[in-house]
């Protein structure tokens, strides 16, 4: 299956589709399809490119 987060770089805002909850992360790496994730209410996520399309957050 294909990267769905191939276009997020360090910095950038997201969120977790079905965590609503754990608020708008920062981008830390994506390396290999994975991509991890720093959550304020969560704390730092390693999360599988293939299996989870983060929403980039523009308008935070």
């Amino acid at each position: 299956m294909e990267d769905m987060n191939a276009i997020l770089a360090p910095g950038m805002l997201v969120r977790h589709p079905q965590h609503e909850d754990w608020g708008i992360g920062q981008v830390q790496s994506n390396i290999a399809g994975k991509v991890t994730v720093n959550f304020p209410n969560e704390g730092k996520m390693v999360i599988d490119g293939t299996r989870v399309a983060l929403v980039p957050v523009f308008d935070a």
